[in-house]
């Protein structure tokens, strides 16, 4: 491949043949594709803040169901027949059953 040397009165834009200029239009193309998929792909930077997001709320989710489960189990052992908590189990006979005592008064 020779070089091409400018003709004499000849400008820049006048060397630069049709092959360069169709390459560096692809190449700027490319390189734009690849900044939008970089940015706003299924791999990209927008996804990935995202699914960070949802991550963090998906473990405050499951922190929260945990501790439910934990009182859950605590509630369930105190009134199992190994550990029998009466105080718990006269609370929660008198919120299902709607029990009172004979000398207690209800005030609405």
């Amino acid at each position: 491949m020779a070089i091409r040397r400018p003709q004499p009165g000849q400008t820049m834009s006048q060397r630069l043949s049709i092959s360069a200029i169709v390459f560096f239009v692809l190449m700027t193309l490319l390189g734009v594709y690849f900044a939008y998929a970089a940015v706003q792909g299924p791999s990209g930077i927008l996804r990935r803040v995202q699914l960070e997001a949802e991550t963090r709320d998906l473990i405050r989710q499951r922190d929260s169901l945990q501790a439910e489960v934990d009182q859950m189990r605590n509630l369930t052992h105190r009134l199992s027949d190994e550990y029998l908590d009466i105080d718990l189990l006269d609370e929660r006979a008198r919120d299902v059953l709607g029990l009172v005592r004979a000398d207690e008064v209800i005030i609405r």
